[in-house]
This record gives C-alpha cells, sequence and structure tokens, in this order.
C-alpha cells in the first residue's frame, strides 16, 4: 500500500512510526510522472561536472564544479545552441547548472554506435582535461530528472544500487584516458502498450580511439583507449548507443534504487549511542537540579520565616550554613541586572530564534518527504523561503529580549536584526564567490540571481522583521521574579573549570557529540556531490542536540550562580555556542584527512563555507543555551521568597 491510499491521519502516523528508515521506504513525489509513447521524444539533459573523490583512497581532490558546456571539455552541443533548463532556487545555489543536450532518446529505440560530432583538443584543452580526470571528475546526467550514474556494489552489504554521475576518464600509470563513448542502459515500466515511464538509467563510459562502426556493431569496443596528447591536437569523435529494458519497478518507487545508505549500522548505533547520553545526562541534570534546589529553595524559605530578632543566633547560623552550601541566593539583586553589550546579544538572539524555527521546519518537511530528491534544489529553496518569511519571529523575539534588557536605542535594535547577522552572511558568501567566478566554477552564483535574494531580503523578510520588532516593543517586558539592587556586588574569585574557556570547551562538546556522526555524513554529502536524505535520523538528533545544549548549559549557569558569578548571559550564549568551535575543527580535520585540494582557491573555499556553516550554527545553539538558561533563572528565583 503507497501512502497516496492512506487517509490523512493514517498516512501522518505511518509516516512518524517510520521516521528512521522514512527515506528508504517510501518518499512524496515532488513531481509529476510523465508517460512516453512507443518512440515518443525522452528528453536527456546535462548537468555540472563534479569531483567524486577517489574509491582507492576516499580522497577528495577538487571542490570546484564546472559547466559542462565549458570550453576545454570540448562536447558536442545543441543546435542552434543549449539552453537553460529552469531551476529552483535552491539547485541554482548549490551549483546545478542542467541544459539541453544533442543526445537523441526514442522511448523503446535502441542505438548502436550513432555518431554525435567530431572535436580536436589543443595542447590546453588536454591539459585541463586530464587534469580534471586526475582529479576523479564526474559527469551528470538527467533523463526524465533521473540522474545517469553506475551500477555500484556495496563491500559491507554486497548490495547493488545506482551511483549519481559517471566518470569523466580513467588513468593508469601510464597516462589519463578520456571516456568518448556512453553506453546509455535506460530502464522503462509499461504501464500500457502506449505508455512507458523511465525508472532508471545506467550509463557505461569507455575510451575508444576507432570509433568506426563495424558490421558487429562494436563501435571501436575492445581497442587502445584514447589518450589527449598535451604537446599537439588531439581529434576525438563522440559517439552513444541507446539500450532499452523492461523493468517491474513502478515510477513511485524508481528512486529506491538510488537512495543507498552506506553502512546503516553507523546511523542506528550513533543514534542510540545519543540517545542513551543524553537520556541518562537529562537524568542526571533533572535530578541534581531538584534535589538541590528543593533543599536549597526550601531552606532560603524557612529562613524568611524566622524572627530574626529573637534568634539571631540560629539565624546566622543557618544564613552562613546556606552561604557554605549553595551561594545562587545571594545574587538575587544582581542576577537580572542588563548585561554588557544588550543590543547585539538581542540581535543574536533574534536571529538564533529565527534559524531555530527555520531549521525544525525544514526538517520536518524533508521527514515527511516533502522534499524528495525528485525535486532538485527543494531543500536549499524551502530553507531559504522559510527563513526569510520567519523574519517575523526573529524581530519580535530580538525586541522584546532588548526590551527586557532596559535597553532604549530601539531604532539600532530594529535596523540591525535582519541586516547584521544576514549581512555577514552574504559578505562572505559573495567574497567566496569571487574565487569561484576566477575559477570559471559553475558552483559560482550568478549575479543576477544574488540580485534576486537581496531583492527578496529587503523587500520580504526585512519588512516583516520590522513588522516583528515593532509588535515586540508594544509588548511588555519581561519582568524578574525579583528587584536588580543599584549597587553591582563583587563577584570572588572563580575556580579553575568555571572560567570562561575551560567551561565552553567541556559543555561545548556535548551537544556536538549528539550530532557527530550524523555531521560526518552531511559533510560526505556536500563534498562528495551524494544524495543525503536520512532525515530521520537527522531530525532525531536535532532533538538530541535541543535537549543536551539545554540541560548542559542550564547545568553550567547553576553552578556560576552557586560560585555567585551574576555574568550568566552571555556566558550562557558562548558556553552552548562554543559547540560551533568543535563543528569548525572537526571540518579542519576533515579537510585534513580527507581533502587533497592542492591549491590556495580550493583550501580558502573550503574553509570559509565551514566557518560560514560554523557561524550559523554557533547562533543557534548559543540561542538554546540562553532562552534555556533565561526560563531556568526565571523559574528558580521565582520560587524563593525575597525581602
Amino acid at each position: 500500500m503507497r501512502i497516496k491510499d492512506l487517509s490523512p491521519s493514517a498516512a501522518l502516523l505511518a509516516i512518524i512510526l517510520a521516521a528512521p528508515e522514512l527515506s528508504s521506504a517510501f518518499y512524496l513525489p515532488g513531481v509529476a510522472p510523465t508517460s512516453y509513447p512507443p518512440g515518443g521524444k525522452v528528453p536527456l539533459n546535462v548537468n555540472r561536472l563534479t569531483p567524486v573523490g577517489s574509491q582507492q583512497d576516499g580522497q577528495l581532490r577538487s571542490i570546484v564544479s564546472f559547466d559542462y558546456y565549458h570550453p576545454a571539455f570540448h562536447f558536442c552541443r545543441p543546435e542552434p545552441k543549449p539552453q537553460y533548463v529552469s531551476e529552483s532556487l535552491g539547485s541554482i545555489l548549490f551549483g546545478d547548472r542542467i541544459m539541453t543536450s544533442p543526445f537523441e532518446l526514442s522511448m523503446g529505440v535502441n542505438e548502436t554506435c550513432k555518431q554525435l560530432c567530431e572535436k580536436k583538443f589543443d595542447q590546453s584543452s588536454a591539459h585541463f582535461v586530464n587534469r580534471r580526470i586526475a582529479q576523479q571528475f564526474s559527469l551528470n546526467w538527467l533523463v526524465d530528472g533521473l540522474p545517469a550514474g553506475q551500477l555500484i556494489e556495496d563491500e559491507v552489504t554486497k548490495t547493488k544500487f545506482y551511483s549519481g554521475g559517471f566518470a569523466l576518464g580513467s588513468n593508469d600509470d601510464k597516462a589519463m584516458h578520456l571516456n568518448n563513448h556512453y553506453d546509455i542502459l535506460i530502464d522503462y515500466h509499461e504501464l500500457s502498450p502506449e505508455q512507458r515511464r523511465v525508472v532508471g538509467v545506467i550509463v557505461q563510459p569507455s575510451s575508444r580511439v576507432n570509433q568506426m562502426a563495424d558490421t558487429s556493431g562494436r563501435c571501436g569496443d575492445g581497442g587502445p583507449p584514447l589518450t589527449l596528447s598535451e604537446a599537439s591536437e588531439t581529434p576525438v569523435t563522440w559517439t552513444y548507443s541507446v539500450y532499452w529494458r523492461p523493468s517491474t519497478t513502478a515510477w513511485a518507487t524508481r528512486w529506491d534504487k538510488y537512495l543507498h545508505v552506506f553502512d546503516p549500522k553507523i546511523h542506528w548505533f550513533s543514534l542510540i549511542n545519543s540517545a542513551i547520553i543524553v537520556v541518562f545526562l537529562t537524568i542526571t541534570v533533572v535530578s541534581i537540579l531538584l534535589r538541590t534546589l528543593k533543599k536549597d529553595i526550601a531552606r532560603y524559605n524557612r529562613l524568611d520565616n524566622i524572627n530574626l530578632d529573637d534568634l539571631s543566633g540560629t539565624s546566622a547560623a543557618i544564613e552562613d550554613g546556606v552561604q557554605e552550601d549553595s551561594g545562587w541566593k545571594l545574587v538575587h539583586g544582581d542576577v537580572f541586572r542588563t548585561p554588557s553589550h544588550p543590543l547585539l546579544l538581542s540581535v543574536f538572539l533574534g536571529n538564533g530564534a529565527q534559524l531555530f524555527v527555520m531549521t525544525g521546519f525544514t526538517i520536518a518537511f524533508a521527514l515527511l518527504g516533502f522534499l524528495s530528491p525528485s525535486n532538485r534544489g527543494s531543500l536549499g529553496t524551502i530553507a531559504i523561503l522559510l527563513y526569510t518569511v520567519l523574519g517575523f519571529i526573529g524581530g519580535y523575539t530580538s525586541a522584546r529580549v532588548y526590551k527586557s534588557f532596559g535597553g532604549d536605542r530601539w531604532k539600532m535594535n530594529i535596523a540591525l536584526t535582519p541586516i547584521m547577522v544576514p549581512g555577514i552572511v552574504f559578505a562572505t558568501f559573495f567574497i567566496l564567490n569571487l574565487f569561484l567566478w576566477a575559477k570559471q566554477s559553475s558552483g559560482a552564483v550568478p549575479f543576477t540571481t544574488m540580485l534576486v535574494i537581496v531583492g527578496i531580503w529587503f523587500l520580504i523578510s526585512v519588512p516583516l522583521s520590522f513588522a516583528g520588532s515593532w509588535v515586540g516593543f508594544r509588548q511588555p517586558p519581561i519582568t524578574p521574579p525579583v528587584r536588580t539592587n543599584q549597587i553591582p556586588r563583587q563577584i570572588p574569585p572563580s575556580s579553575t573549570y568555571m572560567r570562561p574557556i575551560p567551561s565552553m570547551l567541556l559543555v561545548g562538546i556535548l551537544p556536538f557529540g549528539a550530532i557527530f556522526v550524523e555531521l560526518y555524513f552531511i559533510m560526505s554529502s556536500i563534498w562528495f556531490s551524494k544524495v543525503y536524505y536520512m532525515f530521520g535520523f537527522l531530525f532525531l538528533c536535532y532533538g538530541l542536540m535541543i535537549i543536551t545544549c539545554a540541560a548542559v548549559t542550564v547545568l553550567m549557569v547553576y553552578f556560576l550562580l552557586c560560585s555567585e558569578n551574576y555574568h550568566w548571559h552571555w556566558r550562557a550564549f558562548m558556553t552552548a555556542g562554543a559547540s560551533a568551535g568543535y563543528v569548525f575543527a572537526n571540518a579542519l580535520i576533515y579537510w585534513v584527512s580527507k581533502l587533497q585540494l592542492g591549491g590556495l582557491s580550493g583550501s580558502v573555499l573550503y574553509i570559509g563555507y565551514s566557518a560560514l556553516i560554523s557561524f550559523l550554527f554557533f547562533i543557534l545553539t548559543g540561542s538554546i543555551g540562553f532562552f534555556a538558561s533565561w526560563g531556568f533563572v526565571q523559574k528558580i528565583y521565582g520560587s524563593i521568597k525575597i525581602d
């Protein structure tokens, strides 16, 4: 039974129960199926060339992709010229450049050794292509929206699946060989004699010098491979063959053979391990806080009921005992004092709340199958649009927090909330894009697309943020449960582990540990051009990270207050946000162990994008830790009687 056969409530229940294996079980298609009659034209579109890394050593030697019709590749072009295929915003931002091709595919009609064109490679083009072959570049085609790949067998599970993309060429100890012939194997499912649908595409590339077709139709198969000379011109003939194969695979499940999990036991082990750690951590934090706080609150309230005039000695003795046991009540007159740089903190918190809601909704949509791989770029598109329309939440949160801090520069708060953090992100992205432009990479975002993003931002997100700020400033401030003293209390020296750097290192590693394994698969998906679809695991890991981040930050703030240090606002934000430092350190380790970029541009791009991701993660986790700590502080000081 497919999901469309279920009632809405039953379908939702099935999705929730099957969350960790959702993508491998079924998905909600993002595009409508297309049926072709026998002999009907089936489009074959081409996409960018991407580095996929070496299968032998697992190393990636480049992160720069190139347009399919880059002049140095000398691929055959359709007449009169290639046409761009419409793409989503997310697809463009992630480097997709889909265009038409000269390949002619007719449903059910086999072709043998069909010539496309002849080209001549000069020395410069030969050097360029040979370098791309050495860097393990692959071609990316789309037939009826399906990626053309190769049949791969998993060495661990022994299962076969279709990979995305196929090799530009091959190399041996002697030379580089360019693949100039393609055997295209297309699986189709027959609904009726006049309705057929494409359900699988495999391309077997090969390198052949002699492309003259003989009586057997072998098209030069078995001859010497083609090598591009870097000393003289090399003529190249591009040919292809097409073979149609009937299949029992239904159109609704055609993506299943592409969505493969390498060693799924790692996902389950990581998830169960993180869940156990988080459960024990949460239970430990809650039990410590509840037992200690219950005892402290009862003792403090008992002290307030004692007649200090009659029992001065007993009272003094009890107060001395309280001060030795815990000192968090002693700072009640300073704990809600306005932190340093309240404007900056409120802007960060507003953007953090915006990121938090956007991330949650995006993962939820992906979990429910609305962002299927068939709808290219949908994940990036929905994330950008959600962050844009959620500007109201960012403005409201920032304004409400800033007003609660007692800030009076409300105009500056309204202006900085939708501009500061997005401005940093956009400026960094623009600078990194200059490197891609210099490398003539397909990953370079067109200038017109950037103008569109800026226009969307200033026409939609900024006005929504202003409206949210206006509503937030009209709301009453969040009043503290105790009064703030006029004279700040002196803070005693802190122990080593409660100082900023050690506490950040200790607390920040725990939220990172909850997402470490899933982060590895996401990084591999991004840099090795693989499809990531394990959103069930990602959803659970995101929840575990939130719980861990909140629990450990609350515990750190409690210890900080017990040491009579009332500067908890920035400490909570920075300590929780320190997990971003581990994310960046993990990216650097990944750079050293898995990447061999061999150039300044590639290294700058990788480090720049990693720093950008880490910065957004810092804003997100810092906001989670701050709001959890703020609620905790409000709760405990609202539970005691203060004279």
